[in-house]
């Protein structure tokens, strides 16, 4: 079992800025990825693959044809199966040495605390404004590490809210928009989807590791150009979530 540990691990433990250390890091880490989707999938095949030894997959949502394109979690063969049954089984096929929990659920107020409990990062890989905004508040509140993204067409945005030493996801956008599907009816390329869900677990085994710096700032990147910027993001004073005078969301 250690051979194969090692043998699995190998280019890890080759990184000085992981290496045996930082493996058992790894292991012992608990991540919750919420939404097996587009973003979801590779954030869970590759932190799977890294060695995560607990990662929640939260989803209430089966698969359908139309996911195929970028939800490369999932196949042809899992259409109408549940995607936390569908992305565990892919999970542990490819690293039996680690634990899936599943979550059939859908994200609400009344189940967020006790499914973020026990967690020690969260991944937002959702599809809609009212999740989102729900789940950074509740991160903030229990000062839970946040790794937020959204992709469209060929482009998308990443950032890495740290509670106590970042913006929150509120001093971005102070309100929800309008409650619907935040992507609803827009175009996708897979592949965008996958560069941004890459970046996530990246940020997820940086942090855990303690590799590298924190993506400064909401890193922007446009795939039509091949460009990547980095958009200046400030706390700011009248946040209600971490401003001076917060409001009781």
């Amino acid at each position: 079992m250690i051979n194969q540990m090692q043998e699995r691990y190998a280019r890890h433990f080759n990184l000085k800025e992981i290496g045996l250390e930082g493996q058992e890091k790894l292991r012992q880490a608990k991540v919750l990825v919420i939404g097996a989707g587009g973003l979801g999938s590779p954030v869970l095949y590759y932190l799977a693959a890294a060695g995560v030894g607990t990662i929640g997959i939260a989803d209430h949502d089966k698969v359908s044809i139309s996911n195929l394109n970028r939800q490369i979690l999932h196949t042809s063969a899992d259409i109408g199966r549940k995607k936390v049954e569908s992305g565990a089984e892919k999970l542990l096929s490819l690293n039996p040495e680690i634990s899936i929990i599943m979550h059939d659920m859908k994200v609400t107020p009344e189940n967020i605390a006790a499914l973020l409990a026990g967690y020690n990062i969260v991944v937002d890989a959702t599809d809609n404004f009212t999740s989102r905004f729900l789940i950074s508040d509740y991160c903030f509140r229990l000062e839970i590490p946040l790794i937020e993204a959204g992709v469209q067409g060929f482009e998308g945005i990443i950032l890495t809210i740290i509670p106590g030493e970042t913006p929150c996801y509120r001093c971005l956008y102070p309100n929800p928009p309008e409650d619907r599907k935040a992507f609803e009816g827009l175009g996708i390329v897979g592949a965008t989807a996958g560069i941004f869900g890459s970046l996530q677990a990246l940020e997820v085994i940086k942090r855990i590791t303690g590799a590298g710096k924190t993506i400064a700032g909401i890193l922007v990147f446009d795939g039509l150009d091949g460009s990547f910027r980095n958009v200046k993001w400030s706390q700011r004073k009248d946040c209600p979530l971490c401003g001076q005078n917060p409001t009781n969301l």
